[in-house]
């Protein structure tokens, strides 16, 4: 059995860590398909509750609808052989509702309940109940447990009967056999360990996910939040700019104005209706991505309850950095491929140590008028083929599979990277309008108008005024936008993609295979 690999660096020692930024990523319980042996049923309790869980028994039987827990670690023993060892430790949280049909529609959204307007917990709620690809990660992961039951079972017994000498009468043997494979090596208790890696990465997988719904939808949220805010800003100066232009037209007919501040008032109220419509057709564009992403085609275009951040307390992107790579699930679905990689290297290993294959055979001898029993032992000698390609391959997917968490930890430090770019250039634009360059606006604004009814300066430095007053708050309100997306994307991992095509790694029952062809 090889247990040392050379070539590739084993990173896969770290503990397993949780970190749950978003409430909304605890949904109810995935209901694993467990399995009820034909003497006894293995019952077993809530995920959350108990922390530990039994597996089914190696014998056979049927799915029934209890939860199955997951383990991590590289323990050889056969983890099926006692209820000692049946106990695997717990995954944290739940991983999602059970998958009754995949091809089922929606889920239905009560418009009703949310009174006209809605929050982003609401719409994270949604999303987790309709975004295909949480449930399509929750049906590999229900295909992985089959698999994983499947690779474990022992071979089925061989019953027959055999006659000879049939053609020399009186001298006829008949008996009947019984034929059994025994499994050496603990094949079967390291095929499991490989599935059961697979389906903890899967679960990995799956908390992923989640994170990339959660983040987009905290993404788009703030984005037509801002959008909502900026429609109302706009309405706001339109009112201002019409009474404007009154004002203009008055003093233009009274012979106080002239023809030029009427046409610069005009102007400034195009533009306003211009940035109005313009503001509403991308709000309304908003909802068309909100309601992509949370997977509701129901999904009306309601009024948003938030509030944008008018402030972020600075991070520390060196200590993030180490924190959120040793966090983040998607780092840990990379590992637990490592440990399926490295599991399956052992389990290569030991495929050339032979079966053995026993026959006992019971019967009578018709020439001696008496009974007979036979007994056959048999086993493959593992002479040229001992499994050199398999094993050779396996120690090549295991420095692949180290190496791909390599990749994903640069790819997070990249992508934090870019993140933490957005996120201390939109604090310090925040800052700087909320404490200067708004005050200032506003300042500015009231002097202007308070001159020009005073006949101190002209039209055209009022509406100068108002547009910079009006900028200064349009910029206030991206700034703000931006920060709000930034920290999402920081407090789920930067994980973005909720609609991209999911990660299949369930694997395949082709070990069982192996197992009891020894050729």
């Amino acid at each position: 059995m090889l247990t040392e690999f050379s070539g590739c660096a084993n990173r896969s020692a770290q503990p397993t860590r949780w970190f749950r930024p978003f409430s909304g990523l605890h949904t109810p319980a995935m209901v694993l398909p467990s399995y009820e042996s034909s003497e006894r049923a293995i019952t077993t309790p809530a995920l959350l509750a108990s922390g530990v869980n039994g597996l089914p028994e190696s014998s056979g039987g049927e799915p029934v609808g209890s939860e199955v827990v997951l383990a991590s670690g590289d323990e050889l023993s056969d983890p099926m052989s006692s209820p000692s060892d049946r106990r695997l430790v717990a995954q944290e949280a739940a991983v999602g509702p059970p998958v009754t049909d995949i091809t089922s529609a929606e889920v239905n959204v009560d418009i009703a309940n949310y009174a006209g307007t809605m929050t982003l917990a609401e719409l994270e709620a949604i999303a987790f109940a309709n975004n295909p690809t949480i449930q399509e990660l929750v049906a590999t992961t229900q295909k992985g447990a089959g698999y994983r039951f499947q690779v474990g079972l022992r071979a089925n017994p061989t019953l027959g009967y055999q006659a000879m000498q049939l053609a020399d009468q009186g001298t006829d043997q008949h008996t009947a056999f019984v034929e059994q494979e025994f499994v050496t090596g603990d094949k079967l208790a390291l095929n499991r360990q490989v599935l059961n890696e697979a389906v903890r990465s899967q679960l990995f997988e799956l908390e992923t996910q989640k994170m990339r719904v959660a983040t987009d939808v905290r993404i788009k949220f703030y984005e037509a939040l801002a959008s909502q805010e900026r429609l109302r800003l706009i309405r706001e100066f339109r009112n201002v700019t019409n009474k404007g232009l009154e004002l203009a037209e008055l003093r233009l007919k009274a012979q106080e104005g002239t023809r030029i501040d009427l046409l610069q008032a005009k102007v400034q109220k195009n533009e306003i209706e211009l940035a109005m419509r313009q503001a509403e057709i991308a709000l309304e564009a908003n909802w068309r991505e909100l309601s992509a992403i949370t997977g509701s085609a129901l999904l009306p275009q309601l009024t948003l309850a938030g509030e944008l951040p008018s402030s972020e307390v600075s991070n520390d992107w060196t200590e993030l950095r180490a924190s959120m790579v040793s966090m983040s699930p998607e780092y840990q679905a990379a590992q637990a491929r490592i440990s399926q990689a490295r599991a399956n290297l052992r389990r290569q290993g030991v495929q050339a140590i032979p079966n053995i294959t026993a026959q006992i055979a019971a019967g009578v001898d018709n020439a001696t008028d008496s009974g007979m029993i036979n007994l056959q032992v048999g086993a493959p000698i593992p002479v040229f083929n001992k499994n050199q390609g398999n094993i050779a391959a396996a120690r090549a997917e295991y420095c692949r599979a180290v190496l791909d968490a390599t990749r994903i930890e640069k790819a997070m430090q990249e992508r934090l990277a870019r993140v933490s770019n957005s996120f201390d250039a939109a604090l310090q634009a925040v800052t700087t309008y909320t404490s200067d360059i708004l005050p200032s606006a506003e300042e500015s604004l009231e002097l202007a108008e308070v001159a020009y009814r005073a006949g101190e300066t002209s039209f055209i430095q009022v509406l100068i005024a108002r547009r910079t007053f009006f900028d200064a708050n349009l910029q206030l309100l991206q700034a703000q936008s931006q920060l709000a997306q930034a920290r999402s994307q920081i407090d789920g991992f930067v994980l973005t993609g909720s609609l991209e095509p999911v990660r299949d790694d369930s694997g395949d029952d082709s070990l069982r295979g192996l197992t009891f062809s020894q050729q």
